[in-house]
């Protein structure tokens, strides 16, 4: 499986960015796909999960009401609508998948480039 990550870039306080998660290969052994993201000097966080087949969703408290994950399964693409972004979103976003449903930095089995956000104040 390949992941392929995009939509990122500059924006100010407040403003929206969609990113973009494209999968190809076997995606028939993904069962959730999730964003991270990871600023300088800090650990990689899970902010947001999405089971496959489902749709069920999970959130960070820290991004829930901002952010919004989805699928569209007929495109194998992962989306992450940001909205009402702070500065403090700063970061290189990335997206990951597992094949199991836990999803985390540690057990993700395919991992996207990394595509960076930076919000200015």
């Amino acid at each position: 499986v390949q992941l392929q990550a995009s939509g990122g870039g500059l924006v100010q306080a407040g403003e929206s960015l969609r990113l973009s998660c494209a999968a190809s290969g076997s995606t028939a052994t993904i069962y959730a796909v999730g964003w991270f993201r990871q600023a300088p000097g800090k650990e990689r966080e899970r902010l947001a999960t999405i089971t496959w087949s489902t749709g069920r969703a999970y959130y960070l408290d820290a991004v829930e009401g901002r952010f919004t994950i989805s699928k569209d399964k007929a495109e194998n693409t992962v989306y992450l609508q940001m909205n009402s972004l702070k500065p403090e979103d700063t970061a290189v976003y990335y997206c990951a998948a597992s094949k199991g449903l836990l999803l985390t930095a540690r057990n993700a089995h395919y991992w996207g480039q990394g595509t960076q956000v930076t919000v200015s104040s």
